[in-house]
């Protein structure tokens, strides 16, 4: 029976680990993949999936929010994306009498959609290799001859993409500028919110399941893409009406085959995979721990103010989820690249690089150096660039008094232009409207105790490095308590007296007398001036290093699967509906069921809440026509490489049809950011069956899913 089971695990575990695809690939050069996607099942042609000369799916494909993807899945304009990519938008709208986040909100028509300031979701038009073009006129320049050539020549194919048409156009270098792409995009910026399930559906899990499996999340959201009578991109306006997209997404509710094929279509963030030994060991042993600690600490007092309050449960939702998400995926990254030894993979992949740079001359004189050059550079710049990391978490992600002293500053330093220019009144009372969205949100207690635990935080990890001497020299204690007592930055009251009686005189009082704004000035001015400079000097050498060592993995070993790291551009990545075995003894089947959401809330713990009429329908097993064999699909995982930014893709079949829409990884797969392992490496997405049953059977808004075209 012994011999049995080892067997049977062995073939699930090399079954699971046979699809499973690296690499997130430019859509312009999909055509060299085809053959290969129709071997694992694919039946569209390279042109249905990326084209400029007529619709693709890439035309229903949105870069929503600058951060997210979304995908259009009705000739009226409705988008499906992330319930944690639409999750500030639906805190904004919520309040005590609306609580959107925790019962949910259906537009029953267009005329209840809401409106949401600063929103954009942008459609790519085109993908361009201008390499050749930007390098041009090159020959017999010095190096800062050359740095300026080529930004003539960016600037010149800008302009002629952009000219004649309402388009945006942005070059970026891929392959750490061994080669330049240009997007062009279509920006529309009348963005409104349709409908969102209730947190216990949307935010399902929690933090106990944020980024592990087996996930029973259902986290979508819906908006829709509004444009003005020539179908576009207009401002915010009554008389904007829905778009009508070039190509959109038909929905399957077919049964789902483990193994067949699946594409995931979006806009991934960012990637790592070149970085050398020393680098990876830095992250793993030093910074990565220290940024968790910082958020630690951070997510204690958040997490405590929400279970105490309603009305900080929805003042810091959207706070806890963007700190959380990070922290805890950090977590699962050092585990992954711990387990799978990544360091000893990547010593062993130098060594092989070294190896066969010295089989030749020329290439031994280009390559043979740089592992070693990059190596050693980690070891000199690595303080900075752990004080760079250090000074993120508490400037940028730690108190909110800092964040209302950096647009305070930003104000500030206008002000005498504004004078001149006679626009200061309405300045003014814009910081006054600003300053009321930022302390309807804000709970000055809470912010208390994150400054007090993060300062002392800060300081003690920056050690000998530099801070400023106030942070030295005077506790934490005594900082918050003056701080938060007699800061304009920290009560709303006084930074509106403020605002009504600022004047020059006022203006050098705040700078001199204002703990708050002292404090971020100091701290701010200290990074800049004795961080960043070493950080920009670093990160500008480690960047032309690796412009070599990834000219040299290319040249030297061309038969290697080679892909550039994510950028926030437009990237397709393919593999199969599979589970996987990231651990002795244990193997993940491919999807879960409302069994499960049952099964789970029957814990008590908190984070598996559900309102009762989940677990009527569950209990009636009224799944309507979404079910499979009797079953309701909430998730499934599949063996495509995503990342960041890969956020509410669509999962989509061999036909081009939308399976569901992706959310997240597998706690064994958030290595994948440095490191690929195609036997643990899964992608999380809620089933669309799952969404549709959301809207129509939970929530009654069966009129959106009439908008969509189902394939049965």
């Amino acid at each position: 029976m012994k011999k049995i089971t080892a067997i049977i695990l062995l073939f699930i575990a090399s079954t699971f680990s046979s699809f499973a695809e690296e690499g997130m690939l430019i859509p312009s050069l999909i055509s060299a993949f085809e053959d290969d996607m129709k071997a694992m099942g694919m039946k569209l042609s390279a042109d249905d999936i990326y084209s400029v000369n007529h619709s693709s799916l890439k035309d229903a494909i949105l870069h929503f929010g600058g951060g997210c993807t979304a995908e259009l899945v009705s000739s009226q304009g409705l988008l499906l994306t992330n319930h944690h990519c639409g999750y500030s938008q639906i805190q904004s709208h919520s309040s005590l009498e609306n609580d959107y986040l925790k019962y949910g909100f259906w537009a029953k028509n267009k005329s209840e959609e809401k409106k949401n300031p600063g929103l954009t979701a942008a459609r790519v038009v085109r993908i361009q290799d201008v390499t050749a073009s930007v390098f041009q006129g090159m020959e017999g320049l010095s190096q800062s001859e050359k740095l300026l050539k080529m930004q003539e020549n960016v600037n010149a194919l800008i302009k002629d993409a952009m000219a004649g048409n309402e388009y945006s156009a942005d070059i970026k270098p891929f392959n750490y500028g061994n080669d330049f792409y240009m997007i062009v995009k279509e920006t529309f910026r009348d963005v409104r919110l349709v409908g969102t399930p209730p947190n216990s559906i949307g935010k399902f899990g929690g933090d106990t399941d944020n980024w592990v499996w087996p996930r029973h999340t259902g986290d979508f959201s819906v908006f829709r893409v509004y444009a003005n009578a020539s179908n576009e991109p207009s401002d915010i306006s009554d008389s904007n009406v829905p778009y009508k997209p070039l190509h959109f997404l038909p929905v399957s509710v077919k049964n789902r085959v483990p193994g067949e094929f699946t594409m995931v279509y979006g806009f991934p963030g960012s990637t790592e995979q070149h970085l050398t030994s020393e680098n990876l060991r830095y992250i793993i042993d030093q910074e990565r721990p220290a940024r968790i600690k910082m958020r630690d600490k951070s997510l204690g007092v958040i997490n405590a103010g929400m279970r105490s309050s309603d009305l900080i449960r929805i003042q810091y939702s959207s706070k806890q989820a963007r700190i959380a998400n990070g922290w805890k995926k950090w977590i699962g990254q050092i585990g992954g690249l711990k387990t799978v030894d990544a360091i000893q993979i990547k010593l062993d992949r130098e060594k092989r690089f070294n190896d066969m740079a010295a089989t030749k001359p020329e290439w031994q004189e280009a390559y043979g150096s740089v592992i070693n050059e990059l190596n050693k550079l980690v070891v000199k710049y690595k303080d900075a660039d752990f004080g760079y990391s250090m000074a993120i978490e508490y400037l940028y992600v730690g108190p909110e008094v800092f964040k209302q002293a950096r647009n305070l500053n930003k104000f500030l330093k206008n002000y005498e232009a504004m004078e001149i220019a006679g626009t200061l009144d309405a300045e003014i009372d814009k910081q006054i409207k600003g300053a009321k969205g930022f302390f309807k949100n804000y709970d000055a207690a809470v912010d208390k105790e994150i400054f007090l635990l993060l300062t002392e935080e800060y300081v003690k990890q920056v050690g000998n490095g530099p801070l400023p001497a106030r942070l030295k020299n005077t506790s934490a204690q005594v900082l918050a308590d003056k701080i938060f007592k007699k800061s304009i930055l920290t009560d709303e009251a006084r930074f509106i007296k403020f605002m009504n009686k600022l004047k020059a005189k006022s203006f050098k009082k705040l700078k001199k007398k204002d703990l708050g704004f002292i404090v971020w000035s100091e701290s701010n001015d200290n990074f800049r001036e004795n961080v960043l400079p070493d950080v920009r000097t670093y990160r500008g050498a480690k960047d032309q290093l690796l412009k070599t060592y990834v000219k040299g993995k290319m040249e030297m070993f061309p038969d290697d699967k080679h892909w550039p790291d994510a950028n926030s551009t437009m990237r397709i990545t393919y593999g199969k509906l599979e589970g996987s075995a990231p651990h002795d003894g244990m193997a993940y089947t491919e999807h879960t069921t409302i069994d499960g959401i049952i099964a789970k809330n029957n814990s008590d713990n908190p984070d598996f809440d559900v309102l009762p009429r989940m677990r009527e329908l569950a209990k009636k097993k009224d799944y309507g026509d979404y079910a499979q064999d009797g079953e309701l699909w909430v998730c499934f995982s599949g063996s495509n490489h995503t990342t960041g930014g890969n956020s509410g893709s669509p999962v989509i079949d061999a036909e081009g049809n939308l399976m569901g829409l992706n959310f997240d990884r597998t706690w064994e797969s958030t290595m994948s950011d440095f490191m690929f392992d195609a036997s643990r490496c899964r992608n999380i997405a809620v089933d669309v069956r799952y969404v549709l049953w959301v809207m129509d059977r939970y929530s009654g808004a069966k009129h959106l899913v009439d908008e969509m075209v189902l394939v049965k």
